[in-house]
């Protein structure tokens, strides 16, 4: 070995062991302040080139709705897009492109948000088209009309002729018995067919409102430019009274469920998911912070547990993951995903127990040092190179605010996943990774059923 090599090996060496936090670029300067009818505006400087992206972030979401009437959120945000009182249907979108702009929207279980991403000298122009669709959104049921077809075409592309989209709403729907997060964000297609714009009306009046909703900047802007900026377009929209929203809780203990799909796939699939709280509903922070880590020591590249154990180990699957969201507004689900190794003749039942082994592992033993260090380190370097864009910047701001949390645990969050042990892991996999929390989705192609009909003839 050379002495470059010798060298680049040991400032490698000298990198991963050292605490990651240090890597973080110091927090950007940051700004919080509310107008007088209560929009909450939250400015992040970012001076490294002339852009911006302006967010508008509203409290509503398809765990907000409830049964027979679901889509709601989801329908509205599509027809923010046609039209206001001084612009008619598509006209902001067609300014924002002769802009050079992109723009887009998305909604979850948990909000609604809107956003720009323009040279940061246009932001005004940003945030007068977004303010007049707040204050005057038409809502012609002749639009509506043709984007309810749209949005049931949506849903037929992405989820019901999708068996992996299809198997996870499904699942998500036995997974959450107690919440509202049972309900998928485009909706069931049933309450599409029979939506009416009406819905749409009072859902833009009962949710959409300055005092419901945060907006988000980040880039080449200073406070006071932004300021200014909000002052004159949304200062005049008046305060609504809001609906008191609940979190949506669920039961610690609901008892196994299981369900058995058979649907339009080629392998069969498997899915395990416990329901576990989020930051915004626990009691003690470091648990979700070590649910975090464990769901990366399970499925964090390939030095992982799932892949080396489970896949290249046993072949006992041919693909494994592990995921949790500890950002949602109530109760989360940790969920494992596993793909059996057919061409090994595996199944499902020895995938499912695989994935147990692996959780008992945890349990029994907490993660070696190093191996913890080694996955921090994945985590850490991954959020810090997120970081770098100003959408996601703006993104991860958004979504802790409207979720009820603060935007500052971005900057605190780094030094939070430092502090967890291997202990903290051990023992949030006794707390969570039991039945009592458990639900389980076998999923199968169609052609299986008509065998085992067969066999039972």
């Amino acid at each position: 070995m050379n002495a470059i090599a010798r060298r680049s090996l040991g400032l490698l060496f000298g990198a991963l062991c050292a605490p990651m936090v240090a890597f973080a670029s110091p927090a950007q300067p940051t700004h919080e302040f509310s107008l007088d009818n209560g929009l909450k505006v939250i400015v992040r400087e970012d001076h490294r080139a002339p852009v911006v992206v302006s967010q508008l972030w509203y409290k509503v979401g398809s765990s907000y709705e409830t049964p027979g009437s679901t889509g709601l959120s989801h329908a509205l945000e599509h027809m923010m897009f046609k039209g206001s009182a001084k612009l008619g249907p598509g006209e902001a979108s067609q300014v924002l492109r002769d802009l050079g702009a992109e723009e887009n929207a998305f909604t979850s279980d948990d909000y609604t948000a809107y956003y720009q991403v323009l040279a940061s000298d246009r932001l005004g122009v940003a945030l007068e088209l977004e303010a007049d669709r707040l204050a005057s959104l038409q809502l012609p049921a002749n639009e509506f009309d043709k984007e309810i077809e749209v949005i049931k075409e949506e849903r037929r592309l992405r989820t019901d002729d999708r068996p992996s989209s299809k198997a996870f709403e499904l699942f998500k729907a036995m997974a959450y018995p107690a919440s509202g997060y049972s309900i998928p964000t485009i909706g069931w297609m049933a309450d599409l067919e029979r939506m009416h714009i009406d819905e749409l009306r009072a859902w833009y009046r009962q949710w959409y409102a300055p005092n419901n909703a945060t907006l988000v900047v980040v880039g080449d802007v200073s406070v006071d430019q932004v300021k200014s900026l909000a002052q004159r377009y949304f200062a005049a929209i008046p305060r609504r009274e809001v609906p008191k929203a609940k979190l949506p809780l669920e039961l610690q203990a609901a008892g196994e469920r299981r369900t058995t799909l058979y649907l339009k796939t080629q392998l069969p699939n498997l899915m395990m998911g416990f329901n576990v709280p989020s930051l915004a509903t626990t009691a003690t922070p470091r648990q979700v912070y070590a649910l975090r880590l464990a769901a990366a020591l399970l499925d964090g590249g390939y030095s992982a547990r799932l892949s080396t154990r489970l896949e290249r180990g046993e072949e006992l699957v041919s693909g494994a993951s592990a995921w949790y969201n500890a950002f949602t507004r109530g109760d989360s689900l940790f969920v494992l995903t596993a793909t059996p190794n057919v061409q090994k003749g595996k199944t499902l039942e020895q995938a499912e127990a695989g994935l147990w082994r692996e959780l008992e592992a945890l349990k029994k033993t907490p993660p070696s040092a190093a191996e913890l260090a080694r996955v921090r380190a994945q985590v850490i370097a991954g959020l810090v190179y997120e970081r770098d864009s100003i959408t996601s910047q703006a993104t991860s701001i958004g979504q802790l605010e409207t979720v009820g949390l603060s935007w500052k645990l971005i900057d605190q969050e780094l030094a939070e996943l430092e502090a967890v042990t291997p202990a903290d892991i051990q023992q949030a996999a006794r707390t969570f990774f039991v039945r009592d929390r458990l639900s389980v989705a076998h999923v199968l192609p169609e052609a299986s059923r008509n065998q085992e009909s067969r066999h039972e003839d």
